[in-house]
């Protein structure tokens, strides 16, 4: 019996660290190599590590999510593919970015969505203060490689402000994933980059529960010095991973 009490905390420690330890799901790797995505999306998955992304996050089948600042539509399509027939995505971009060179991530989402290739997503033409979404209705959202652009350009208040307006919109324990390249080394509004405690202190500013971070996108070989489009790191930038919660009714009673 004693041995028996000794085993039972060991056995409840691996299976929470298991639970909790991010996996790429196989199926999903497997959809997500298909030749029906295109060429140049795939060839970027292997710095982007998508699949693994995903489950970090908690995405499931059947969700509804939003990809925030969408651009021409990478996650958008991994999204569709991750949600499956039943959930929905939801494909924001706001006008400055749709006009943004010359109208290229307009043009790019357009062809992506073309003649009704991914059903389950839905265009959202819209700015982040009026997404035209109902509060608590959403279950995840993602914002990859953009929320730089919005400390670095309008200030920490405006990224408050843009993450509050996106807890609005998310259920209760709902998540919103933030992906961007680390800074904090050098002067991250030219080089595009941004500390990630500040964007953690943002986040907090905004009543997001920062639940986790993951090292999948690491990358020790970047010093953070560099520009994110020089050659030698565009593509293989240090990244971090956030996973933010909007605390449950249940959280906010506590």
């Amino acid at each position: 019996m004693e041995r028996t009490r000794r085993l039972i905390p060991l056995a409840v420690a691996i299976a929470l660290a298991c639970a909790s330890a991010p996996t790429a799901p196989s199926d999903l790797e497997a959809k997500l190599a298909s030749p029906g995505r295109a060429e140049e999306d795939r060839a970027r998955d292997a710095g982007r590590k998508p699949a693994a992304v995903v489950a970090f996050l908690g995405i499931e089948p059947g969700m509804t999510v939003v990809d925030l600042i969408a651009a021409g539509g990478y996650y958008t399509e991994v999204l569709s593919i991750a949600v499956g027939p039943d959930g929905k995505v939801y494909a924001q971009n706001t006008k400055f970015v749709l006009e943004f060179r010359d109208g290229a991530n307009a043009r790019a989402i357009g062809a992506r969505l073309a003649d009704g290739r991914l059903p389950n997503v839905e265009r959202l033409d819209r700015e982040i203060a009026d997404l035209g979404l109902p509060p608590d209705s959403i279950d995840a959202a993602v914002t990859a490689l953009n929320f730089h652009d919005i400390y670095n350009g309008a200030g920490p208040e405006a990224a408050a402000g843009f993450l509050k307006a996106v807890r609005a919109i998310l259920k209760p324990g709902g998540v919103l994933g933030i992906v961007d390249h680390s800074g904090g080394v050098g002067d991250d509004e030219k080089l595009h980059r941004i500390d990630e405690k500040l964007a953690v202190a943002a986040a907090h500013q905004a009543g997001f529960e920062v639940e986790a971070t993951s090292d999948v996108l690491r990358n020790p070989d970047d010093d953070r010095t560099k520009n994110v489009f020089e050659p030698e790191v565009r593509g293989h930038t240090d990244r971090f991973v956030l996973r933010l919660r909007k605390p449950s009714a249940s959280d906010s009673r506590e």
